[in-house]
């Protein structure tokens, strides 16, 4: 693979994940760790990632508040939104976690709507902090610099103290046979309790995140009730799911 090649690879990977891990980029280019090293370090030099130790992060994933015209796939992410706002009715409590996804949803909420939001996103939480009629509940404890999400054992233990009506999960990768995967491990344990926390769980993901593998395993496709994403529910790319008893919308 020709270093041009190899850098839109990177770049497209960066766009698609939010974070991508130099050890993953190894395996999948097959290159050394000094020539992926490099490679990202020209591409936070042209401004195009931002290099952080193993690894780098999309732009628009760093920011607190994300500038629309920025987001990757942003027309799927909206019809995305407007599919799980169908499953949204006054009363509700709603958990969520974080991603660009997550946040259409949070910008598309109806103005009359009247629930209860939950998340430790600080982006979706300045965003659902704007809606007239929604009540809104941090969850608390550190926050990750590259996630923009708080974390850790507090987040968690909060978290299990709340019996939500339904959770929308933001999803990195999904596949039919290793389920929702992640490269962030403290948000994995933090989706972990969300899911157990929930009495039903919709992954939100654009079309192109399917088939897709990360390294950290979030759950089986046993713990989602509905998987939404900008497709039709009756294409072919979502049979495997169905299959495995998924219901998609």
């Amino acid at each position: 693979m020709l270093k041009k090649e190899r850098q839109a690879y990177i770049l497209h990977q960066v766009n698609l994940h939010n974070k991508v891990l130099s050890s993953s980029l190894c395996s999948e280019i097959n290159v050394s760790e000094d020539t992926i090293r490099r490679d990202l370090q020209e591409l936070a030099d042209e401004g195009k990632v931002i290099k952080v130790h193993g690894g780098a992060l999309s732009h628009s994933f760093n920011e607190v508040y994300y500038p629309t015209n920025g987001v990757y796939s942003l027309s799927q992410k909206k019809l995305i939104a407007q599919k799980a706002i169908c499953l949204i009715t006054n009363g509700m409590f709603v958990l969520t976690s974080g991603g660009t996804t997550i946040l259409e949803l949070a910008r598309s909420l109806p103005p009359q709507l009247r629930a209860t939001f939950i998340s430790g996103s600080i982006p979706a939480i300045l965003e659902y902090m704007n809606h007239p009629n929604i009540d809104v509940i941090l969850i608390g404890d550190k926050i990750s610099k590259n996630s923009k999400i708080t974390v850790g054992s507090e987040a968690i233990a909060k978290i299990k103290q709340v019996k939500a009506d339904i959770c929308f999960l933001g999803t990195n990768a999904i596949d039919a046979e290793q389920g929702i995967t992640d490269n962030d491990w403290e948000v994995v344990q933090l989706k972990k309790a969300m899911i157990e926390s929930s009495k039903k769980v919709v992954c939100l993901t654009i079309a192109e995140k399917m088939n897709t593998v990360q390294p950290i395993r979030v759950c089986g496709l046993e713990k989602i009730d509905l998987l939404i994403t900008e497709l039709s529910p009756d294409d072919a790319l979502l049979k495997p799911y169905t299959d495995a008893g998924v219901r998609v919308a």
